[in-house]
Order: structure tokens, then sequence, then C-alpha cells
């Protein structure tokens, strides 16, 4: 068989391998909006049979084979080529997995798609203790996962390169180190000011069902389209890009304040506007149509929720939008008013409702927890006592209740762990890449209120979504900015923000 007769065989059998995985993806989806609560033993039985055979099919000896018959011929001779890339990736990917025993795969599939409505049950009832023998499961098998891929230092570093491939805990702690030292002091400073925005505005009464109007409304404005995708309503807002044509948001609604909903779906369409730019049409099932990393993926979300979203510009175009739905709650708002109480800084309990001061307090909190429990220096039974405990020390506030506190996600209840870090990384991104774009679009802001994203939305096509996974994250950076990763950016940026709403 030819190098090229390998390297066809071997993307046709990706491609199968991935149409089987979406099948999980639509059950996944499904368990979080629509399937009754009685079907969960069901479901996890699905769940956990499709996980078996994708694992089963791709490490099939034959895929190695062809990974083999690929390698070290003219196809991989210009490493920045499609080809190369996704023979790189799939043998990156092959060699972890044939480290994984299917057992080991099926029982983790199960066992997550039970523990997390489980999770959803004891969130409901702020009931820590609920949810602690799922989690002790959850914990053992990720740390079986870990062990067989095999790792230097601690279990962590294998659990954070599924989300964040090369990355390793010594970089994060490198890249937390600097943003803290100059994060906390900022944080200070707002709390001290005596300039403070009108945080009642957000919190007034905002009706449901026109929240998800104007919020669909904001959506399709930022590029997403609806005959590829649909809005949703669940426990945890998350994005499921299901295969081409097909990608997925879902948020949740609080009645009386509309930050929640509004910036939860501009971050999970923001997800969502990535995953329609990968080109799934032509590479779905292959790394070429696959994000970089989850910190990519995040600076994606966290860039339309935050420098788009929370920005004046977005609201001089959206103020009169908002006020004609929403008239008795922001009739008689300024844009100003407005903008001050939507980035009104404050600790909280609820990370994915944090201002964008404290948010990465949140993570580099969780990213603390999880590497001292899968240490073994934190038991899961001990976890709400030292989460709270913990929580006290970064923000200042005490923990009321476990759905506030420990409860509060979904990840470990999904077997995510080691996700959390990559939220602190695409902020970091977010920051550079946005910077980048002003710099190579004077005139962005001025988009902006007129309600034009399309500009915003093709750099990033081009910059960032269209090579999938030819280059590594922290080479992407460097090759679109010029620069590597560094926490200036987010913080000159939160800088000149902060400063102008409280008068730093």
């Amino acid at each position: 068989m030819t190098p090229q007769a390998a390297y066809d065989e071997l993307i046709k059998k990706c491609k199968e391998i991935s149409t089987l995985g979406s099948a999980a993806s639509i059950l996944h989806w499904d368990q979080e909006t629509y399937m009754p609560k009685n079907g969960v033993a069901h479901r996890s039985e699905q769940i956990g049979l499709i996980a078996r055979m994708c694992h089963q099919q791709f490490v099939d000896p034959k895929i190695g084979d062809l990974i083999s018959a690929a390698e070290g011929s003219d196809l991989v001779k210009d490493p920045e080529s499609e080809a190369a890339a996704n023979i790189r990736e799939i043998r990156y990917e092959y060699d972890k997995a044939t480290k994984l025993p299917n057992d080991l795969v099926e029982a983790l599939a199960k066992t997550t798609a039970q523990a997390t409505p489980a999770w959803a049950e004891a969130r409901k009832k702020s009931d820590f203790a609920m949810f602690v023998p799922w989690l002790e499961k959850v914990l053992d098998l990720t740390i079986k996962k870990a062990e067989a891929i095999g790792y230097e230092g601690e279990p962590y570093n294998a659990l954070l390169d599924t989300y964040e491939p090369g990355a390793t805990v010594a970089q994060v702690e490198s890249a937390f180190a600097g943003l803290r030292k100059e994060l906390v002091p900022l944080v200070a400073a707002i709390k001290d000011s005596k300039k403070k925005p009108d945080e009642s505005i957000i919190m007034r009464s905002y009706d449901v069902e026109k929240q998800k109007i104007f919020g669909e409304s904001v959506a399709a404005a930022m590029g997403y389209d609806f005959d590829a995708g649909r809005l949703d309503i669940t426990t945890h807002p998350f994005c499921t890009g299901i295969g081409p044509g097909d990608t997925r948001i879902l948020t949740r609604y609080n009645p009386n304040r509309i930050n929640d909903a509004l910036f939860g779906t501009m971050h999970e369409a923001g997800h969502a506007l990535y995953e329609m730019g990968l080109e799934k049409e032509k590479y779905f099932g292959t790394p070429m149509g696959e994000s970089v990393s989850l910190g990519i993926h995040e600076s994606q979300s966290r860039m339309w929720e935050n420098q788009v979203g929370r920005s004046k510009a977005f609201w001089v175009y959206f103020m009169p939008q908002a006020q004609r739905i929403f008239r008795e709650a922001l009739g008689d708002v300024s844009i100003d008013d407005f903008y001050g109480a939507i980035n009104y800084v404050k600790p909280s309990y609820i990370r994915v409702e944090a201002d964008e001061a404290t948010y990465n307090l949140h993570i580099m909190l969780r990213f603390e927890l999880e590497r001292a429990m899968t240490k073994g220096e934190i038991k899961p039974k001990d976890m709400a006592g030292e989460w709270n405990k913990r929580f006290k020390d970064y923000l200042g506030i005490e923990v009321d209740k476990d759905a506030n506190g420990c409860l509060q996600d979904v990840h470990w209840s999904s077997g995510l762990i080691g996700y959390f870090p990559t939220y602190a990384l695409g902020n970091l991104y977010a920051a550079q890449f946005f910077a980048k774009a002003k710099q190579d679009m004077p005139n962005l802001e001025e988009d902006f209120k007129q309600g034009n994203f399309a500009n915003l939305l093709g750099w990033l096509r081009k910059n960032i979504h269209r090579h999938g996974q030819r280059y590594r994250a922290n080479v992407l950076c460097e090759k679109i900015t010029g620069k590597p990763l560094s926490h200036e950016p987010l913080m000159t940026y939160m800088k000149a923000k902060y400063g102008e709403i409280y008068g730093l």
C-alpha cells in the first residue's frame, strides 16, 4: 500500500469512528434537555456501548499500521500541511488511546452518564453528601485513566493534556502566577473605589420569553446560524458540535438577572462559531476539523462574551433594541449606566455568573482543588469543607450552601477533571487575540456600534478556525500575535476598562 493510499484509508476510518461518536453527542444533548429522568440507567448503557465501540475501532492495530505507513513519507514533508497535521495528531491520540483498556473507557462513559443527573439532583437539593459516592467513582476511574496513559510528576499532567495538548502543570502555574500578581491588587482597588455602578439595573424583572428573543437576536447578529443549530435550556450551559450542519447551544434563565442568560448565550454562541468555522463539511472526523485545544476554544467564547458583549461599542447598537424589549426594566437607563452595571465587580458564588475581574480567581481555586484531589491530598468527602475554606481565602465571602459551592459545576460529574485551567488560559488567549484583531482592524469598535460583527468573525475564521489542529495552541498564538502567551494583554484590557468604570 502506498503512503497516499494508507493515508486515505486512515482518514476514511477516522471519519467513520467520529460519525459513530457523534451519535453519543446527540444522546448527551438529549439527556441534558428532554430525556425523562427514569431513562438514566438505559442511557448510560447506550453511551457506554458507543464509547467502547469507538475506542475498539480506533485502537485497532490496523489504524497503527496505516499511521506508520503514512509517517516518514512525502505527506509529512511540509509539517504545516493538512496531511502532516492529521497524521501527527492522529498518532498523538492513538498512542494514548492504545494504553486505555476497553472496559475502563466503557466504565468511565457509563459512570459519568449516571453521575451527571445525580449531580443535578444533588445541586437542586444543595446536598453535597448525595453526590460524594459518584464523585468517588468518577475520581477513581479518572485516576486509573491517568495511570494508564502515564505522566511525569503527577496525575494532573495526564488529565490536563487531554484538554490542552502539550501543556503541563508547571506552565499553568507560571501563567497563573503572573496573572494573580496583578489581578489581586486590581480587584482590591476596585473594591476600595468610591465610584460604583448601579448593580440593581441588571437585577430587575426580565421576562424569560423576552430574554430568549433578545438572546437569539444577539446570537444571530454574532453570526450563529440557527439553520445549523438551536438554543435550548439546561442546568449548566454548554455547546455541543454534533457534526456538519449541527452545532447546538444551551443556556439557563434568571427572571431577575439579565446577565446570566445573555452572556451565557453569547459565551456558548462563541463556542459554536468556532465549531461552525472548522470546515467540518470537508474535515469532519479528522484533526483538521477539530479545535486546537479547550484553551483556544474558551478564547473564542470568552472573547465574544467579554471583549465584545461587555463593551460599550456593542451596546451603542443593542441598547435601543434592549430598551424596546425590556421597556419597564431599561426604559430610563442610559448606555453608560447599563455598561457599568453589566461590568459590575463583586465577588460572587457562581463561576459562570462572575465578572471578568474575579472570574479567574474561581479558576485558580478549582485548579488547586483538582490537583490536591488527584494527588489524594483531599478526599471527595472532604471537598465541601475545603472548597468553602479556600473560597473565603480567595474571594472573601462565606459559602452559604453547597449549590453555591462545590456543587455548582457539572465538570466533575462529567469526568472533566483537568478541564478548569483552560478557562483561564482562554481568557489570556482571548485578550491577546483581540488586541491583535484591533491592531489589524482599527475600525473594529465602529463596526460594533453599527451592529457589524462580520469583520471580527472573518478575522477569527481566517486566523484560527480554518486551521483546525494544524498548529498547537502555543504555536498558533505566536503565529497570530508574534508573541508567546502572556497575562499582559488581559491586564492591560481590564485596567483600561475598570479604570474608566471605577475611576481608578
